[in-house]
């Protein structure tokens, strides 16, 4: 089921109208609707694939109590690898299967012989990547003894498919999520609100903004060959709008979805795109996958705690695995090398978290240093967004190429404008809210003032917005 869709309204109306005024006085009716309704909102898509995320939560809820049954250190890492095999496997073949048998293919090809494998046609299901890192830290952070694992079955099974956040996060950790499905929730207005409020410019960024941009992109990309350097310059801008609009849009209605709830996520964006380097770029986008990639492969690899040429292997493993974790594809391969190789120089320096407060944090305009330096970081991204939206590596190179080579010819900018306008204006909303955790944390402004502000964005998406029900780009992830 979609967010933007027409019937998720009416599964949210209902939802919600069940789980506060019916199964409101029992705790564990309450996360077994929260169970159901979850499982119906998975299954809208495709009911066949409930099987894989009922049998990844039994086989984590399973290996979870056997690792605090045991102190013996074989058996935990017997049953971390089941886990482990278990979740990467189902993850691999859905995912990457086809791809490694076309890569192998491809290598036999070039030395000289013409193989006949025949590829699967498999569907990815919707929100494997997702769910399955979410199961994974579980019995992870388990095995560390960072958490205890929970008896209660009904509980787990609506951490792993809490609806809100199941298909395209945040990646919640469990010792922050799970136990928020433990004790008894109350509905609290003001939190209510500030998720009405949330999922609004969520919807805002996802149809207006994002939906909007998706055409023109791939007109671009498609016809790159025959636009001069200014049009794709505008085409990779816009893809760096849309992936942000539409991917942290998802992420605010999610956040703003579960606190309707009672439930608190954690915070996915925080304005990377007002970021003064590639580090503090990664520390403001996708958080809870960058966060993931850090306590679970970086820092296990030997984290920053090595010398100075096992770090930059450190970074480039995990930058490179993060790439190919977002698609079986070697464009997002080349996206996760390069924002890699960004870091090195940032990490050599150690220079990671030199930016660690909000830009111009104590003024309205950045310094002409952070100025410069955000300008530069956002073209850096920009760069490389063309090897993550285009369909191969032939097809980046040449766009990057055509883009720095072909001048410019006079073109027909016009049917851009609305959408640069739009862009522009969101990018301008969100500086004056750098510091807020969303675009519609207004609260403090007087109540005429909010009121036309939300009505005016409910007017700009009726008037404005894509209602072709376009499905959200990390979907595909």
């Amino acid at each position: 089921m979609l967010f933007n869709s027409l019937i998720f309204p009416i599964f949210l109306i209902l939802s919600f109208g069940i789980y506060w005024f019916l199964v409101n006085r029992n705790l564990r009716l309450q996360n077994a609707f929260l169970l159901v309704a979850s499982y119906i909102f998975y299954g809208w898509w495709d009911w066949r694939f409930l099987g894989l995320i009922f049998f990844s939560s039994v086989v984590d809820y399973v290996v979870g109590l056997r690792l605090s049954q045991t102190e013996k250190q074989n058996s935990r890492k017997i049953l971390l690898i089941i886990s482990l095999i278990t979740n990467l496997g189902i993850l691999g073949f859905f995912k990457y299967f086809n791809f490694f048998i076309d890569s192998f293919a491809d290598v036999i090809r070039m030395l000289g012989m013409n193989p006949n494998i025949p590829a699967l046609h498999i569907i990815l299901p919707v929100g494997i990547s997702f769910y399955t890192f979410q199961t994974l830290s579980y019995t992870i952070d388990i095995y560390r003894k960072k958490i205890e694992p929970t008896k209660d079955v009904v509980a787990f099974f609506a951490f792993v498919s809490f609806f809100p956040q199941l298909v395209a996060g945040p990646i919640e950790r469990a010792s922050a999520l799970l136990p928020q499905f433990l004790v008894k929730r109350k509905f609290e207005i003001d939190k209510a609100r500030d998720g009405l409020r949330q999922m609004l410019w969520g919807y805002l960024k996802k149809i207006v903004i994002a939906d909007n941009l998706a055409s023109h992109i791939d007109v671009i990309f498609t016809n790159y060959q025959t636009l001069d350097g200014i049009t794709l310059y505008i085409g990779v801008f816009f893809f760096a709008l849309q992936i942000y609009c539409d991917f942290s849009g998802y992420s605010d209605i999610a956040i703003g979805t579960a606190r309707l709830f009672g439930f608190s996520l954690m915070r996915n964006f925080a304005y990377p795109y007002f970021s003064r380097d590639i580090a503090e770029f990664w520390r403001r986008w996708h958080i809870s996958l960058s966060s993931w990639f850090r306590d679970y492969v970086y820092i296990p690899l030997g984290g920053s705690y090595v010398g100075r040429w096992r770090r930059t292997f450190n970074i480039i493993v995990t930058f490179t695995v993060s790439g190919l974790w977002h698609g079986a594809n070697w464009t997002f391969v080349i996206w996760g090398l390069v924002n890699g190789l960004y870091y090195i120089p940032i990490m050599l320096r150690d220079k990671q978290k030199r930016f660690s407060k909000t830009i111009a944090e104590n003024s309205f305009f950045p310094s002409l240093s952070d100025f410069f330096s955000l300008i530069l970081t956002f073209h850096l991204a920009l760069l490389a967004w063309v090897f993550f939206r285009a369909s191969s590596l032939t097809h980046a190179f040449n766009y990057i190429g055509h883009m720095f080579q072909v001048p410019y010819q006079g073109l027909d900018y016009s049917p851009y404008y609305q959408n640069i306008l739009f862009s522009v204006l969101l990018l301008v909303a969100e500086w004056f809210q750098r510091k807020k955790q969303h675009g519609l944390q207004i609260e403090e402004l007087p109540v005429f003032l909010r009121w036309g502000i939300y009505y005016g964005i409910i007017l700009v998406i009726l008037l404005f917005g894509n209602f072709g029900s376009q499905q959200f780009i990390y979907f595909q992830f």
